[in-house]
């Protein structure tokens, strides 16, 4: 009879290492192999728990290869735990190609959970937990990070994205433009840990209080689009010359209500589901006619 091991998916703290939970512990005990996404991170874990069992590496950049011979070692009989830096492998990490690969070859696959960043994030945030989406992180490639943005602006469930400290003045930046300046928000940084923070707001007050990089994992937790079905009938499958005129028609509604040229211009491109740039561009556009 031939043997069979299991891959056994283990949720791991995302910053205060008494979140592991009894169930992970035992897994990392009685493991043939750990396979970790930074060796000398999870040694670290395992140190803290006198846990002394081999480990090998597996990550973005070595998963194509590590991935075949993980799977050969399970249907060779092996139990694997699969372990990230933080959090449960498989969101936003490699981990998602090797949980495919067992299940491509019917190889049994177990989860552990336990902490959650986009889930603790979500709850810590305040905002509405009823309906949310996870996007991880966006894309770097710039006409598929505005394709992006200019899809999530109509999104009417709680957003929640991952955003390097480096990056997040920018993105909040982009996310005002999209977005507008008064949608709710909250900014989470180094969650379970000693410097944990918590800051909520507008993305507008979000993006005047942060002046300077931070330090440490960053969350992003932003309420959705309160018009989202609406703003959607009202610009989608318009031409360039009709969303041109659509704006320029609801900017001479607002100013004539008494709203400033700018102000104007921003809500009319929000109703429209447009980026401040675009709604820009368009009306440049219409008064080159």
């Amino acid at each position: 009879m031939t043997l069979v091991g299991k891959l056994k998916v283990c949720a791991t703290p995302i910053g205060n290492l008494e979140d592991i939970t009894l169930r992970v512990l035992q897994a990392l005990r009685e493991a043939d192999l750990i396979a970790a996404e930074d060796t000398r991170h999870t040694r670290k874990l395992l140190s803290a728990y006198e846990i002394h069992g081999p480990l090998t590496s597996y990550h973005e950049h070595n998963k194509k290869g590590k991935g075949l011979e993980i799977v050969k070692k399970i249907e060779e009989g092996a139990t694997v735990v699969l372990v990230s830096d933080a959090g449960l492998p498989g969101i936003s990490d490699p981990g998602e190609d090797l949980i495919h690969l067992c299940i491509e070859r019917n190889l049994p696959v177990e989860v552990l959970p336990g902490p959650s960043a986009s889930i603790t994030a979500l709850v810590l945030s305040g905002l509405p937990t009823g309906r949310f989406v996870f996007e991880g992180f966006l894309p770097r490639q710039k006409k598929a990070y505005r394709q992006r943005l200019q899809e999530l602006a109509k999104e009417t469930r709680t957003i929640i994205l991952y955003e390097s400290p480096y990056r997040v003045q920018a993105t909040l930046a982009d996310l005002q433009d999209h977005f507008g300046a008064e949608r709710r928000a909250a900014l989470v940084r180094e969650l379970t840990k000693k410097f944990e923070e918590v800051r909520r707001g507008t993305l507008g007050s979000l993006r005047e209080e942060i002046k300077e990089p931070l330090k440490g994992e960053c969350s992003l937790v932003i309420g959705g689009c309160e018009g989202g079905m609406e703003t959607e009938s009202l610009g989608e499958g318009l031409t360039e010359e009709e969303l041109a005129t659509a704006l320029m028609k609801e900017m001479e509604r607002l100013q004539a209500a008494a709203m400033d040229h700018k102000e104007a211009l921003k809500k009319a491109a929000q109703k429209l589901g447009l980026s401040k740039r675009e709604a820009y561009r368009l009306k440049l556009l219409y008064e080159e006619r």
